[in-house]
Formats: C-alpha cells, sequence, structure tokens
C-alpha cells in the first residue's frame, strides 16, 4: 500500500536517524517543500571531530537530564544539521515543513523559527517546554505524528 505524505516524510527522518552518532538519542530531520525534500540531518559531532563514546560523553560523564544545558554536548542536533546543509548548498527552506523524529529543544525551536519554517511535524514529544512556548509564540504549528506517520 502506497504510504500518505506524513507516513513517507517520518519514515525518511527515521531512516536518517540511523545515521546519528549520539549515545543517548537518535534523531532524523528532513526538510520539505512542496513535497519535495529540501535537506537531510541527524544528530552527532561536528565534520572532522570524533565521535562521543561512553568515556567522551559530556552529557553522560556529567549526568545532564535530557532537555536540559543543550551546550554541554558535543553533538549538533538534527535540525541544527538540516538547516547547516540547506545553507551550505544554497537550498532556501523559507515557508518550509520539517519532520524530525523528535520535538524540537529550544535551541532548534529558535533555529526553526528564524529560518521560517512554516509548520513542523515530529513523532516524540521532548521535555522543553519553553521550545513548545516560544514556536506557538511565533504561531508556527508543532504537530505530532505517529511514527508510521499518522497525524
Amino acid at each position: 500500500m502506497r504510504p500518505d505524505w506524513h507516513t513517507y516524510f517520518m519514515r525518511i527522518a527515521d531512516a536518517v536517524a540511523t545515521r546519528s552518532t549520539c549515545l543517548r538519542r537518535k534523531v532524523g530531520a528532513v526538510l520539505v517543500r512542496d513535497r519535495r525534500i529540501l535537506s537531510t540531518g541527524y544528530n552527532g559531532v561536528p565534520v572532522h571531530c570524533e565521535h562521543c563514546t561512553e568515556s567522551t560523553c559530556i552529557r553522560n560523564l556529567y549526568n545532564v537530564p535530557s532537555g536540559e544545558n543543550h551546550e554541554l554536548c558535543r553533538g549538533v542536533h538534527a535540525e541544527q544539521n538540516a538547516i547547516i546543509q540547506a545553507a551550505t548548498y544554497g537550498v532556501a527552506i523559507h515557508n518550509a515543513e520539517i519532520y524530525v523524529t523528535t520535538q524540537p529543544c529550544v535551541i532548534c525551536a529558535k533555529m526553526l523559527i528564524n529560518s521560517g519554517i512554516a509548520r513542523i511535524y515530529c513523532s516524540e514529544s521532548y521535555a522543553d517546554p519553553l521550545s513548545l512556548t516560544l514556536l506557538k509564540e511565533a504561531r508556527i504549528a508543532i504537530t505530532t505524528v505517529s511514527p508510521a506517520g499518522e497525524p
């Protein structure tokens, strides 16, 4: 059976997440406009940097709870990498939608707002209420989509 668009793009986000190098959470993101993929991103350390290990993961070493102190991490978030990839290749993302496997954190929410993202679809919530507050204030709808893709 042919998947609907939400299922299609969320499955791609799930596949992108498999490239993640993060020990704690694997996240994938797909930027889409007019049903066309603009860029993708997954979470992991910057290019040319060594991947985290059990002994080098800053968040594990300092027992940083999920949703807190985002700056205490060597990794770049999936949404950030999708935005960076688009910028690197000169792809405009204004008015695009993003499919992401986990609700954006506040840092990613601010980047998505300033990038002109029109709508966010995610399959998993995240403990960051400020993110949702800012997205609501910026009038960017965030829709939870089941992992299979249905809203």
